[in-house]
């Protein structure tokens, strides 16, 4: 009964440790995109965006990191259990707990920005045109991308997350020191936002963009965000799920495969024949003994 309790009792911490740092990132980064689109860029910039982004996965995983180890994205989790890290069983309650956390999330930023949103556009939420604001909450391909780009944008942006969050927490690699990983996590957002943010701004997370996206569909903007674009939406869910994968598989095989291993030590099988050792020396003695006597 007691494991049973203690049990649910950490499942249950780790649940609310994803919703709250998945919270804490949608709330940074798409509270960047909107001070940036509804100022009509006068409070805001890319390198800005690229910063809310960048601090606020810093910022979840230190709020998560220590608890649930602050994945914050169903792909990284993916990869985590591919590599044995997380049990397959936790899988889905992760990831329930990453979409929630996105979709209050996007909540919290349309109740902070709410009168900007209604002034911004005359109480009109659209997706596309002049004073379009859907994109503040999910990511919509530029008018140069094709279905097949966008789709490995996303396999090979997340898979760069991905490889990197990897090389960062292998013990057997440099890695980071201890507290100074959610600041190298972060640090690879920006490298990915300044280098590969043209074709759809770099969504890389299922839940960071579905669960805000859910949220626009119910808060006024419609189902057009689903079917803009030739229905844009299912690939910066599948995408990255796939780079995730991908990222893993080929760390794994790439570098921590070929990690030097030392060989465990025995020390019960070595106690073991220490005492058998002395038993044998024991019974010599004796049987020694037994002959001198006998003589």
């Amino acid at each position: 009964m007691r494991q049973h309790c203690a049990l649910k009792h950490g499942i249950l911490k780790e649940f609310l440790a994803e919703f709250l740092g998945t919270f804490v990132l949608v709330l940074f980064g798409c509270g960047s995109v909107a001070q940036t689109v509804l100022s009509r860029n006068t409070l805001g910039e890319p390198l800005t965006v690229h910063i809310g982004f960048s601090v606020g996965l810093m910022m979840a995983a230190y709020v998560a990191g220590g608890v649930s180890g602050g994945h914050v994205n169903p792909a990284v989790s993916l990869a985590m259990v591919i590599l044995g890290k997380l049990k397959i069983w936790k899988f889905p309650i992760y990831v329930i707990a990453q979409f929630l956390g996105a979709f209050v999330g996007a909540a919290a930023v349309f109740g902070l920005y709410y009168d900007a949103f209604m002034d911004f556009t005359s109480g009109i939420l659209s997706v596309t045109g002049i004073n379009a604001t859907g994109h503040i909450f999910a990511s919509y391909p530029a008018r140069h991308l094709s279905v097949l780009g966008g789709f490995a944008d996303q396999v090979i942006g997340t898979g760069m997350l991905v490889l990197c969050i990897l090389a960062i927490i292998d013990g057997g690699n440099i890695g980071a020191p201890k507290g100074v990983e959610p600041l190298a996590i972060g640090l690879i957002i920006m490298a990915i936002g300044v280098s590969m943010g043209l074709n759809c701004g770099y969504p890389l997370n299922p839940a960071r963009d579905l669960g805000p996206r859910v949220f626009t569909a119910i808060a006024g903007w419609g189902f057009e965000v689903f079917s803009t674009a030739d229905h844009w939406w299912w690939i910066p869910v599948a995408g990255p799920m796939v780079g995730g994968v991908v990222a893993a598989v080929v760390y794994y095989l790439f570098i921590e495969l070929h990690h030097h291993r030392d060989e465990p030590e025995k020390p019960h099988e070595d106690e073991e024949e220490e005492e058998e050792d002395e038993e044998d020396d024991d019974s010599s003695l004796k049987d020694k003994y037994e002959m001198i006597t006998m003589s």
